[in-house]
Parts: structure tokens; C-alpha cells; sequence
């Protein structure tokens, strides 16, 4: 059997499994709930919410694949006791990746185009409404979509093609030290601006009243702390092996509980100083920040358009944005690839080819979504293929896969606290808080729990509401 490559380096091994967890989320959701529920003092909650869900979580997927030495595909089968059942979630887990590509691929394609399109200059004397006319006319063009839908597929999996250490480790390092430096160049065009200290005001300074009241006056701070519970966990890209593919390729030098805070502490660096550049930008020029795709593809293309060299500025941040895509994509298509790898013994070769043949017909209902299928509105009006994908993956997968590999870990019929302290442990940094072990056996299961809850309350729970005072 072929010797398992390893990472080059550990910083190869914290970018790329920080690479994986920066994403979209990071950028068009993180910035908007920090200013919405009171910057500062909604970042103290979320980094306490980091600190005793998210990373505690992701130093176990980390265990479980450095144990295993596989990916999600056999890592359960190895761990588990004889005759237990852990390893069926393997299929529920892989199912996730695909799901995320199913949509992020066309997503990252956007952010390709928009590059593009910010360098040649289509925005240039665009007002309000030319810039949504541009974002829906995208929209409504599957064919434009497409080639850079397949773009990002053939760069992805060109990247993994490679090899771990030659193309996936080497160019995931690159684009993630690009990616930070043109994140600095932005925020320091970003706090110069006139006008700018209004935006770090609102974003930076610590509104308790904010916190716990919205605008109306109600009492919003159940709201905000499940906002801060919910961006600490989804951040880190959790429960569908994503990271624990990562942990396979490491050896046993570092204490993973420090590997965790490393590649924590970096993609909250990212999430929060996208903040620095959205805030003062926005301010500067009295444009309200939006969440979610308006903020990138409306609101920010008419914020660069107000800025002295605004396409230069435009054009950097879309490079960003496909960085920041890109490196997700690499990521999760190596865990994809090394599934049938580790599963049935396919060739590195074979897995790419099939995989990329299997993504593209995957990608094709997100796509087709937003123009020849937008009749169909699966979660209700306005809703589109793509808010379905992200419901099943979002929603159910991500954390009840994350509750698989907590409960794994804790669970005398699963791996075992023994066992898995024993391999978190092993090397040298921080050690895993074993002390709180009744907080990670009952505790943590019941706050995973409730984002699930929680996750079809915020989907179905005005609708139910409805429908029972009826």
C-alpha cells in the first residue's frame, strides 16, 4: 500500500485547513452581524462561543483523522469498536462536501467574473440601479455562468491533481499570503478614506444597547447570542471531515488543540478585518451595508464606484474573494478525491478525472437555479435551488455531523475520551482542557443541539407561527 503523503510544513498544514474554513461566510455574513448586534461587545460573545464550541470540535475531527491516518471515507471504520456503526455517517459526511460544491463552485465563479469585470471597468459611471442590472443580467446569463463555473472546477482540480505537497500544499500557501496582503492594502485604502472614522466607530466601538435592543426597541440579545453561536461554529466549516482530512496529513509534533487555535485565531483575523474594509468604505461614501450576496455583488461594486481609483481597489478585493473561494474549493476537492482513494483504492488519476466529471453535473441544478429553473422555489417564494443546497448542508449536515465526531470522541461506544485525549495530546503546545470532559459529554452535545434546533426554527418558525394562529 502507497505510504500517505504528509504536509510539507505545519504553516502548509494551518493555512490550508484555515483556507478551508475562510470563506464567503466570512466576508458577506460576519461584518453585517457584528455591526448589526453592537460590534465590539458581539465579538466578546462570539469569540467565548469559539472558544468553547467551535474549536473544541474541530481539535477532534483533527484527532480523528491523524489517529486514522485516513479521510472520512475509512477513518470511522478504523477507530470504531468492532461491531458499532460510526462508520455509516462516512456517507452522510461525503454527501456534505458535495453538497458545498454543488453551490460553491458557481458562487466562485461569480467572484472570478467580477474580477474581470471590475478590471475592465463595466462599473465605471454605473449608478445604483446599472450595478444591480449587472449582478441580475449575470444572473440570468447561464452560459457566462457556466464557463466560470468550469473554470473553477478545472482549476481546483488541476491544483489537486498535483499531489498534496506540489499542488495542493505549495498553491494554497500562495494564494493564502496573497490573500492576507491584499486584505491589509484594502483596509489601509479602507481607514484613509474621509469620513471613514464614522464607520470604525460603528463597527469597532463596543454599543451594549445595540446588543440587547434593535432599532424598534425590542429585546434582541437571545437573537444576538444565537447569531454569535451559530458564526462560531459554521466558520470552521464543521462535521463533514472537511478538517480531519487535514489532521491525516499531519504527523504528531503538535498538540492538536493549538493546530485548532492557530487555524481559529486566523479565520477569525480574516472574517474580522474584512470588517475594517466594508465599515469605513461604506460609511465614507453613506452607502448602508448589506449581508449576504447584495453586499458583494450591489453594495461594494457601488462603494469602489464612489472611490478615487475605485477600479483598482474593485479589482483587488474581487482577487481577494476568489482567493478566499478558491482556497475552500482546493480544500474540500481533496477530501472528495480521497475518498474513492481510500475507500476502493482508486488511483490518484482516476478519482480527479471521475470527480470532476461528477462536480460539473452536481453544479448544474445551483446554476441553472437563477434563470431556466427559477420557477422552482423549494423553501418558498423567492427561494431558489441554491437556498436548498444550503439548507441541507447548512441545516442538518454541519451540525449533526459535528455532534457524529463529538460524540465519537467522548462516548465510551465510540472512539473513547481515553483514546482520543491520547492522540489530541500528543506532541508538543497547548493540551486539550480534559478537566471540563462532563462540559464536552453533556454540555457541548446540548449546544449543538440547539443550532440544529435553532436552524429550522429561523427556516420554518414564522411559517409554523402562522399557520397555529390560524
Amino acid at each position: 500500500m502507497k505510504e500517505r503523503e504528509t504536509f510539507a510544513s505545519r504553516l502548509g498544514f494551518v493555512l490550508i485547513s484555515a483556507g478551508c474554513a475562510i470563506g464567503l461566510g466570512n466576508v458577506w455574513r460576519f461584518p453585517y452581524i457584528v455591526g448589526r448586534y453592537g460590534g465590539a461587545a458581539f465579538v466578546l460573545i462570539y469569540l467565548a462561543f469559539l472558544v468553547i464550541l467551535g474549536l473544541p470540535i474541530m481539535a477532534m475531527e483533527f484527532s480523528v483523522g491523524r489517529a486514522s491516518r485516513q479521510s472520512i471515507a475509512t477513518s470511522f471504520h478504523k477507530l470504531e469498536p468492532k461491531g458499532t456503526k460510526w462508520h455509516w455517517y462516512s456517507w452522510f459526511g461525503m454527501a456534505g462536501n458535495y453538497m458545498l460544491m454543488m453551490f460553491y463552485t458557481t458562487v466562485a465563479g461569480w467572484m472570478i467574473l467580477y474580477c474581470i469585470k471590475m478590471a475592465k471597468g463595466d462599473f465605471v459611471g454605473a449608478d445604483t440601479q446599472a450595478v444591480q442590472d449587472i449582478y441580475s443580467g449575470m444572473l440570468s446569463n447561464p452560459g457566462i455562468m457556466l464557463v466560470f463555473m468550469i473554470l473553477v472546477i478545472l482549476i481546483g482540480m488541476g491544483v489537486c491533481s498535483l499531489g498534496l505537497q506540489d499542488g495542493v500544499e505549495k498553491i494554497t500557501k500562495v494564494m493564502m499570503v496573497m490573500l492576507l496582503a491584499i486584505l491589509i492594502v484594502l483596509v489601509v485604502r479602507s481607514v484613509t478614506l474621509e469620513n471613514a472614522m464614522a464607520g470604525l466607530e460603528f463597527y469597532l466601538k463596543p454599543n451594549f444597547h445595540n446588543l440587547m435592543y434593535d432599532a424598534n426597541g425590542n429585546f434582541i440579545l437571545g437573537e444576538a447570542i444565537f447569531a454569535a453561536m451559530g458564526q462560531s461554529f459554521f466558520t470552521l466549516s464543521l462535521g463533514i471531515g472537511a478538517m480531519a482530512i487535514f489532521g491525516s496529513y499531519i504527523g504528531k509534533e503538535h498538540r492538536l488543540m493549538g493546530e485548532a487555535i492557530n487555524v481559529g485565531i486566523l479565520d477569525t483575523f480574516v472574517a474580522f478585518v474584512v470588517g475594517l474594509v466594508i465599515f469605513p468604505s461604506a460609511f465614507a461614501f453613506g452607502i448602508q451595508p448589506d449581508s449576504g450576496p447584495n453586499l458583494i455583488f450591489i453594495t461594494l461594486p457601488n462603494v469602489f464606484n464612489a472611490m478615487p481609483l475605485g477600479r483598482l481597489w474593485g479589482a483587488l478585493f474581487f482577487v481577494f474573494m476568489s482567493f478566499a473561494a478558491l482556497s475552500t474549493v482546493i480544500a474540500v476537492f481533496q477530501n472528495i478525491i480521497t475518498f474513492p482513494m481510500d475507500k476502493w483504492g482508486w488511483s490518484h488519476k482516476k478519482s480527479v478525472l471521475v470527480n470532476m466529471v461528477v462536480i460539473f453535473i452536481l453544479s448544474l441544478p445551483c446554476l441553472l437555479g437563477f434563470n431556466l429553473w427559477s420557477g422552482f422555489n423549494p423553501l418558498g417564494d423567492g427561494t431558489v435551488v441554491m437556498d436548498l443546497e444550503d439548507f441541507i448542508l447548512s441545516d442538518n449536515l454541519l451540525p449533526l455531523g459535528s455532534l457524529v465526531y463529538l460524540l465519537f470522541c467522548v462516548s465510551k461506544h465510540g472512539w473513547g475520551w481515553d483514546n482520543f485525549l491520547a492522540e489530541a495530546d500528543a506532541g508538543e503546545g497547548i493540551r486539550f482542557p480534559a478537566r471540563f470532559r462532563p462540559y464536552f459529554r453533556y454540555v457541548l452535545p446540548l449546544l449543538v443541539l440547539i443550532i440544529f434546533v435553532m436552524g429550522y426554527w429561523n427556516k420554518f418558525g414564522a411559517a409554523l407561527m402562522k399557520l397555529l394562529g390560524a
